[in-house]
């Protein structure tokens, strides 16, 4: 048999990257290069002669490989165009792969057969993957639990919990109403040794005296009027667990004085019963107020506040970390977007300016209210202005300076040296907040200050450099 050499066009095809198979005009594969081989795990004497149907293309012109060279779409359309796509590979597992095609006739316009490339997007895949998995971990390291935030503010709130789960340590969240107390209180629990033991709240502000009595050490049958049966109390429920106190500040001074006893005995008595029961619990308080200008009030007992306060925290309110607001706002959109089957994408730029101008007095949970009232208002794929309520409406807007987020209002300010100069004397020359304002990064706002020749500190006595 005469040897038959390899030609230049052979050597080059084999050469290339990407995979290249021929087709002739009954469909059958005439040419299939190295690349090939290495993609598809096939030698190429074992499908010379055979239908491309051996690779189980999931997607060509049509959803499915047809049956036959003649119900190939590829001899209708004359291409395929760079089709993403997926291969069975040899050993059973797909390749996710570009592919395109080509008829090819000669000159008279008779058909000879069809050129294909394959290009394996495995390597590319894989990339996509790390990368989406590190922007999971970048999401996770703004939040802790439910909790959410990138500020420093929040950053060490984070930290105060996970020193906090490691403890058994009675802990007092501090914080005004809607910052998030009970969540702080259970990412405690839920990251400790107690985790798969109760849980228990009592907000100690929605209920008088006597009930709250009832309500955390219970009561014996025929303790009072009404007591047809004996109760457990919150105290009991979360034995081994944790007991949530929220609102603190509002017991009375009996009160006080029962819940000193438990925290210093771990016992408690059930209301009508001098029978004593240990609790094994971890005690969580929180109070929207100032608990230590009570102790000077003298409403709130000293000793108490001591025993409670073993490990403070403190929430800081919404208008103290506002860097936080859109990383919050997504949030929300992601949550109402899946309780309502919507697809509100974002937050159009005067809405935007308008929530970051809100004093949010009830904080976080003010917030997601505005949400979900732009979630009822809005019509489109993205809240508006008009869409919010109306008293944040009302507010006077922020400059076009205003911090926005990337994934939610896609604008920056535009800036020139003067520009730059009076937001970094508006800010006391401090960098990053001029990029928070502008949209820019830190290192952004110093590569200005560099290119036009601006101090990296502010100038004594003027307070800024001469324009």
């Amino acid at each position: 048999m005469t040897r038959v050499e390899p030609t230049f066009a052979d050597l080059m095809i084999d050469a290339m990257a990407e995979g290249v198979f021929t087709l002739d005009a009954a469909g059958l594969i005439t040419l299939w290069n190295t690349a090939m081989e290495r993609i598809t795990g096939y030698r190429a004497e074992e499908v010379i002669g055979r239908s491309c149907r051996v690779l189980n293309f999931t997607r060509c012109l049509r959803k499915e490989c047809p049956e036959g060279m003649a119900d190939c779409g590829i001899f209708e359309y004359g291409k395929v165009d760079a089709k993403e796509c997926a291969l069975r590979h040899r050993d059973g597992h797909d390749v996710p792969v570009v592919k395109n095609a080509r008829v090819v006739r000669d000159p008279s316009g008779r058909l000879l057969g069809v050129v294909e490339t394959v290009t394996d997007l495995t390597r590319l895949k894989s990339v996509e993957r790390q990368v989406e998995a590190a922007r999971r971990r970048l999401g996770e390291r703004h939040r802790f639990a439910n909790l959410i935030g990138k500020s420093a503010a929040m950053q060490t709130v984070f930290d105060a919990v996970q020193q906090a789960a490691a403890s058994d340590a009675t802990v007092l969240v501090s914080g005004e109403s809607g910052t998030g107390k009970e969540l702080v209180a259970g990412a405690i629990h839920h990251h400790g040794r107690r985790a798969e033991r109760p849980f228990v709240t009592v907000n100690c502000s929605a209920l008088s005296e006597s009930l709250l009595e009832s309500e955390l050490f219970g009561h014996v049958e025929g303790a009072f009027t009404g007591a047809i049966r004996s109760r457990v109390g919150r105290f009991e429920e979360a034995d081994g667990g944790t007991l949530f106190l929220d609102e603190i500040g509002d017991i009375s001074p009996f009160i006080q004085v029962k819940l000193l006893r438990v925290l210093q005995e771990r016992e408690i008595e059930r209301v009508g019963d001098s029978r004593r029961r240990k609790v094994d619990i971890r005690v969580i308080a929180a109070t929207h107020g100032d608990l230590a200008r009570q102790v000077e009030a003298g409403s709130f007992r000293q000793d108490l506040y001591y025993r409670i306060k073993v490990f403070p925290i403190r929430l800081p309110p919404l208008r103290e970390r506002r860097e936080d607001i859109p990383l919050l706002i997504r949030h929300f959109l992601d949550k109402f977007n899946r309780q309502t089957g919507k697809a509100v994408e974002s937050v159009a730029l005067e809405a935007m300016r308008a929530l970051m101008a809100w004093r949010w007095r009830g904080n976080v949970r003010e917030l997601e209210n505005a949400i979900e009232h732009g979630f009822v208002l809005c019509r489109g794929p993205r809240i508006e202005l008009a869409d919010l309520p109306v008293e944040i409406r009302a507010e006077p807007r922020v400059p076009d300076d205003v911090v926005t987020d990337g994934q939610l209002c896609a604008r920056r300010t535009a800036l020139d040296r003067q520009r730059l100069i009076d937001l970094l004397a508006a800010c006391g020359w401090n960098k990053a907040e001029v990029g928070r304002r502008t949209g820019y990064s830190r290192t952004a706002i110093w590569k200005f200050m560099k290119r036009w020749g601006i101090p990296l500190e502010p100038p004594p006595q003027a307070g800024g450099p001469p324009p």
